[in-house]
């Protein structure tokens, strides 16, 4: 299985937007990859401007054991800074679909995350070496609904987290928050909205 490229956040966006036409489906899908390449960046203030998201958001997740219940900014940011703080944020898809409709984005996504050994502790899982480097990987489905304007409304995350496997590898491979936001940082210029 490859490694994860924190660019492939761009990917099913890009061959999407390739065959849609509609320029209310269009802005959705810039919103949501821009959305995307910033939470992988660290730049999570930025998700919470008024350019991409409804003044008040909620967010309903199922994910890695936990249901999560975000109602407004302050509770979207409380959350984003705390996944910021671990270093958690080194993930998105090996591959995926994604559709669009009126309403918004669905999309089924393997995933994957960069995390040390001791990160994947904290999340109540089991490693050999606290000090290994890891690529945990699972399946999720995400719908991501849209205000008439084109703003995300939320995320609705489910994780089958019968579907979780974690190998090591090698250190060389694993990508650091700040390498993520290199990499991505010449993409979110280019397709700032």
């Amino acid at each position: 299985m490859p490694n994860f490229d924190p660019r492939n956040v761009c990917v099913s966006p890009n061959e999407l937007l390739e065959k849609t036409s509609d320029p209310r489906h269009i802005a959705m899908i810039k919103n949501y990859r821009l959305h995307a390449m910033l939470e992988v960046s660290g730049r999570w203030k930025e998700i919470l401007q008024d350019n991409l998201m409804v003044e008040n958001p909620h967010y309903f997740m199922f994910y890695m054991d936990q249901s999560l219940t975000l109602n407004g900014r302050d509770e979207v940011a409380t959350f984003y800074s705390a996944l910021d703080g671990s270093g958690g944020t080194v993930f998105g898809p090996l591959s995926e679909k994604m559709a669009v409709a009126d309403w918004g984005l669905a999309i089924e996504s393997h995933f994957a995350h960069h995390l040390r050994g001791y990160q994947i502790e904290a999340m109540g899982l089991t490693v050999e070496n606290s000090e290994g480097y890891y690529q945990l990987e699972h399946w999720l489905s995400t719908f991501w609904p849209y205000s008439e304007d084109c703003l995300l409304i939320g995320e609705r995350v489910y994780e089958n987290p019968a579907s979780r496997t974690i190998r090591e590898i090698d250190p060389a491979e694993f990508v650091t928050p700040d390498i993520a936001a290199q990499l991505l940082q010449p993409l979110i210029d280019e397709y700032q909205i």
